[in-house]
């Protein structure tokens, strides 16, 4: 009927096929090698506008206002790096007591011995904010050459303001050095009272915090860690020891905790704090205490209580 050999039509199909298919990947080339050179530049870009932002953030901190200084030292905190710590050096004697304490956490990510030396003087500073930032800053260095000034500090008689003893009592547990465990017990071996509940708290917390980086050179801690099932808890049992046995200040501290444990009139975070501290210490004389507690009203003492018990009954093992 005139319509030519059935086989030139899908000759046909097949050659604009391959013609299409060679142009896709002409273009897939060009547009790779496209986004290729972006991203080198891009990458290139980054880098000149970080050196130029340290740039700034120096100028900032040298003439800017108290507001730029902040900004400046917000920026230089997020970093998280020696070579940001080092421009807010500065800032440490700055005549604006808010830039002086925003500068503490700015310089933390120095060398634990220069952070420290950098710090430390401004324990002293005349406002309160900044010794309560520097002593709260001491403690995230976690070098254990601040344990005495902060210890100074918390028994200083001139130091009239309860932020600054606390802050002083949070940092030495994230320092982690068992050296603190004395002072904290004597907060604990007080009479509970309206007024000294946060920082009764807080040193019972320290105590479980030193003890867990002994255990297993982890400092964060959640108490109790948390409600999901056994399987997901991230404690690991078998690294629990009886600290007691080497650290006597361990020994000291455990029927303190426990009487806090027991005391009706204390308060509940410090109760669950004690708790922790228990477990964490691997002492099993503390296992009756901790029984006890698995029967609490509050369902968060409950639950400590059993990671505790759990950490005990790893310290047994180990010791079989």
């Amino acid at each position: 009927m005139g319509t030519g050999s059935p086989s030139k039509r899908p000759t046909r199909r097949v050659r604009n096929s391959i013609t299409n298919y060679e142009l896709r990947i002409t273009n897939f080339q060009q547009y790779f090698g496209c986004f290729v050179f972006l991203c080198v530049l891009c990458v290139l870009c980054v880098k000149i506008s970080f050196a130029q932002t340290n740039e700034n953030l120096a100028e900032q901190i040298r003439v800017g206002n108290s507001e730029q200084k902040r900004s400046a030292l917000f920026e230089i905190r997020n970093r998280q790096s020696e070579e940001a710590s080092r421009i807010a050096l500065p800032a440490l004697k700055d005549a604006d007591e808010i830039v002086r304490a925003t500068a503490a956490f700015s310089v933390i990510y120095l060398p634990k011995g220069e952070a420290f030396n950098v710090l430390s003087p401004n324990l002293s500073d005349k406002s309160e904010i900044v010794r309560r930032e520097t002593a709260y800053a001491l403690g995230k260095t976690q070098n254990p050459l601040a344990v005495n000034p902060l210890i100074q500090t918390f028994q200083n008689k001139k130091e009239k303001s309860v932020e600054v003893k606390n802050a002083g009592i949070v940092a030495l547990g994230e320092i982690g050095d068992a050296s603190a465990i004395d002072v904290l017990t004597q907060v604990l071996r007080q009479k509970p009272k309206d007024d000294n509940e946060f920082l009764r708290r807080s040193a019972a917390r320290s105590i479980g915090q030193i003890a867990q980086i002994i255990q297993i050179k982890e400092s964060y801690t959640v108490t109790p860690e948390s409600f999901l099932p056994e399987k997901y808890k991230l404690f690991t049992l078998e690294k629990y020891q009886n600290l007691t046995a080497k650290f006597p200040q361990f020994k000291n501290a455990v029927p303190v905790l426990t009487l806090v444990l027991q005391n009706p009139k204390e308060s509940d975070d410090a109760k669950r704090e004690a708790a922790f501290a228990l477990g964490t210490i691997g002492d099993a004389s503390a296992t009756t205490i901790l029984q006890t507690g698995l029967n609490s009203k509050d369902y968060y003492l409950a639950e400590i209580c059993k990671e505790s018990l759990k950490k005990l009954s790893s310290v047994e093992i180990q010791s079989v």
